[in-house]
C-alpha cells in the first residue's frame, strides 16, 4: 500500500456529514481550499491569480454558456493538511460546484476524500503525483504533467547528452520529492548508471554532508537529479557549487520560481521540465499579457498559467456537462479532448485523470529561460505511477 493510499484511508475517519448543491442564484461557484500561506503558497498564490484572469475573461461574456457567471470562494488551508481538510469541508457545505485543493497531494488527499463522498469533483492546482487521482477516488483530478511523464522527459534528455552516470537526490517526506526515483527507472531503461542517492528533509538547509559524498566519488556522476524545491534546492545547489561542484543538475517544476533566477551565476545551466514556455505570439504569451493587464507586474511562474488552465478546463466541462450535478461534471471533466489552455491543449479523455499535455524543457541562461524544447515522452518508458 502506497503512502498517498494509506493517508486517503486515514482520512476517511475525518469525514464529516457533507452537503452539495447549486446556490440559490444562477452562479458556478468554484471553492478553493488553497494555501494562500505556508510553504506551498510559493504555488498556489500565483495560481490562484491565474484563475482570476481566466474568471474575468468568461464572466465578461456573461459566464459559462453565456448565462452562468463564475464565482471562487477561497479559505486558506495554511499549507496544513489538517487545515485543508478543515476549510474544504466548510467548503463542501456551503454548496459548491467543483473543489481545488493545494499544490500538493499530502493536503489535497484529505480534502478530496471529503469531495469524493459529496461527489463534488476536485482539482489539485499544480500536484504532479500521478497517484493522485487514484488514492482519492473517480472525482479526484490532476492539472499537471505528472511526475512520471516529466521524469521521463528529463531520463530521455540525460541520455540524449550522453550522460552515462547519475546521481539522484530525493526526500521520503512527500510523494513529489520522490520524482527522482521515476528518473532513476527511465535512466536504467536507457542504459544509465545511477551510482549515488542522497535522501534529505524538507526545509532542510545544510547539505554540507551529502556535498562532501558527491565531491569524494570516485566514479563521479555526470549529472545530478533532484525534485527539490524552496528552499531546500537553493540551499542545496548553493552549497554544491561552493565546494566547485559543476556537475550538471536537472530539476522539476518546482524549482520554476522566482527563487531560483534570483541565484544569478549559481543557478546558471540548471536545466528544469515545467507546463510551458511562452513565445511571442502563441497562448502563453497571450496570456502572460494579461495577465499583467490585470495584476501590473509580469507572472513570474508558470503556476499562473496553470490556475488559467484550470478554470478553463472547468468552464468547458460545465459547457459539456448535461446538469450542473457532481457525476454529471465529473464525467464530463473525464471525457474533455483537446480543451485550449495558455500553456498547452489538455485532454482527460483515455486517462486515469492525470492529464496528457506537452512538458517543456527549460534551461537557465543569463538567468532566463531558455527553452530546450516541448516534448512528449516515449510512452513505452513512462513508468507506472508509484509514490
Amino acid at each position: 500500500m502506497n503512502r498517498l493510499k494509506r493517508i486517503a484511508l486515514a482520512a476517511l475517519g475525518l469525514l464529516l456529514v457533507s452537503t452539495s448543491g447549486a446556490t440559490a442564484d444562477d452562479d458556478f461557484v468554484i471553492g478553493a481550499a488553497i494555501s494562500m500561506t505556508g510553504v506551498f503558497a510559493y504555488a498556489d498564490v500565483p495560481a490562484y491569480e491565474g484563475m482570476q484572469v481566466a474568471i474575468d475573461e468568461i464572466n465578461a461574456t456573461g459566464g459559462i454558456g453565456g448565462k452562468h457567471p463564475i464565482k471562487i470562494v477561497v479559505k486558506d488551508g495554511r499549507s496544513d493538511p489538517a487545515q485543508t481538510t478543515i476549510v474544504a469541508q466548510e467548503l463542501i457545505n456551503s454548496g459548491i460546484h467543483v473543489l481545488i485543493t493545494p499544490a500538493d497531494a499530502d493536503p489535497s488527499i484529505g480534502a478530496g476524500m471529503m469531495a469524493q463522498q459529496a461527489q463534488i469533483p476536485t482539482f489539485t492546482t499544480v500536484a504532479s503525483s500521478p497517484t493522485l487521482p487514484q488514492s482519492v477516488g473517480t472525482y479526484m483530478f490532476g492539472n499537471f504533467p505528472g511526475d512520471n511523464i516529466q521524469a521521463t522527459v528529463s531520463a530521455e534528455y540525460a541520455r540524449d547528452k550522453g550522460y552515462k552516470k547519475a546521481f539522484i537526490l530525493y526526500s521520503p517526506d512527500s510523494s513529489y520529492t520522490q520524482l527522482p526515483l521515476y528518473f532513476k527507472d527511465v535512466f536504467e531503461k536507457l542504459g544509465g548508471q545511477i551510482v549515488g542517492e542522497g535522501i534529505y528533509n524538507l526545509g532542510q538547509q545544510d547539505f554540507s554532508s551529502m556535498v562532501t559524498q558527491i565531491g569524494s566519488m570516485d566514479n563521479k556522476p555526470d549529472v545530478i537529479m533532484t525534485a527539490a524545491y524552496e528552499p531546500d534546492f537553493p540551499a542545496f545547489l548553493k552549497q554544491l557549487r561552493a565546494a566547485g561542484i559543476t556537475i550538471p543538475v536537472i530539476g522539476s517544476d518546482g524549482i520554476d520560481s522566482p527563487t531560483t533566477f534570483s541565484l544569478g551565476n549559481v543557478a546558471e545551466g540548471v536545466v528544469f521540465t515545467t507546463a510551458g514556455f511562452a513565445k511571442p505570439g502563441n497562448r502563453l504569451d497571450q496570456f502572460d499579457k494579461a495577465y499583467e493587464a490585470k495584476f501590473g507586474k509580469a507572472p513570474e511562474t508558470i503556476y499562473t498559467a496553470l490556475g488559467y488552465d484550470l478554470v478553463k478546463v472547468i468552464e468547458a466541462a460545465a459547457i459539456k456537462a448535461k446538469s450542473f450535478s457532481g457525476p454529471d461534471l465529473r464525467n464530463a471533466i473525464a471525457s474533455l479532448k483537446d480543451v485550449q489552455g495558455a500553456t498547452s491543449k489538455i485532454t482527460y479523455a483515455g486517462s486515469d485523470r492525470v492529464p496528457f499535455r506537452d512538458v517543456a524543457l527549460v534551461k537557465v541562461v543569463d538567468g532566463k529561460r531558455t527553452l530546450i524544447k516541448m516534448a512528449k515522452p516515449d510512452e513505452k518508458l513512462v513508468p507506472a505511477p508509484q509514490f
